[in-house]
This record gives structure tokens, sequence and C-alpha cells, in this order.
């Protein structure tokens, strides 16, 4: 589990807990929700600090990496031959990871335009038939095919 995703429901932990345990006290709710930060926050000082320092280490080293990487950007747009040479093999093996999702994309893709072409087909049929029963309402009966009234004769 993340230390960030462990401290930051540690401290909502703590606040939900000291904010429970003003609940049967006469104070207004704002008060008391503002009393529980407080005293959650002073709390988490001490009882969270593992978890704090572990959290604090994680976002530094992600923050070093992402330095590293830009100043290794940097040597490469001026022209630093080793520089590149580092970024071709990141990103050989980003090419890899992207090639392998876009072969499976590719075949959702053609899966979902066979789809889409099938759909389109059953929608103009549907718009054909439907068109062909609007013209034959609008013309009417055929004339030999008209009731004979009472004082016709055949």
């Amino acid at each position: 589990m993340s230390p960030a995703f462990k401290y930051s429901y540690g401290r909502l932990g703590l606040f939900l807990l000291c904010f429970l345990l003003l609940l049967p006290t006469p104070l207004n709710i704002l008060v008391k929700a503002m009393v529980a930060l407080l005293v959650s926050a002073v709390l988490a000082l001490f009882l969270l600090r593992r978890w704090r320092d572990q959290m604090g280490e994680q976002l530094s080293s992600a923050a070093s990496k992402r330095n590293a990487e830009k100043e290794r950007l940097r040597a490469a747009l001026a022209g630093d031959e080793e520089a590149v040479a580092a970024g071709d093999r990141v990103a050989a093996a980003s090419a890899a990871r992207w090639n392998d999702e876009d072969e499976d994309e590719a075949d959702t893709i053609a899966d979902s335009k066979d789809r889409a072409k099938g759909a389109a087909n059953a929608a103009k049929a549907s718009a054909a038939s439907a068109s062909a029963a609007v013209d034959a309402v609008k013309a009417g009966p055929p004339d030999d095919h008209r009731p004979a009234a009472a004082g016709d004769e055949k």
C-alpha cells in the first residue's frame, strides 16, 4: 500500500475519531469539526510520523527521478551523445511496452469498426423499409383492391 494512501487515510481516521468523541458535547457542529481538526492535526504529528516520513521519502525519490530525467533531456538537447544513448535505451523499453499495448488496442479497434459497420448497415435497411412503408401509406391502396360499393356491379 502506498505511503501517501496510508498517511492520508490515517489523518482522515484520526479526524473522524476526534469528531466522534466530541459528538456528545453541547457545542455547535462546526465548532466540534474545527476542534476535531486541530486535535487530529496535533495527534498526527506524533502518531503518524513514520507514515509521513515514508511518504516524504517516496515523494522526494519521485522528484529526484524527474530532475535526473530533466537533466538528461537537457544534456541530450545540448548534444551530449551519452545522454542521447541513455535516452534511447529508455525509449526502446517504452516503445516495446507501447507496441504490445498498441497490438491489443488495434484488435479492439478493428472489432469496434466491424460492429459499427454492421450497425450502420442495419440502420440503412431499417430506414429503407420505413421509407417504403411511408410511401405505401401515402400512395394508398391500389385501385383494383377497392371494396365494391353497394350500387356497383361487376
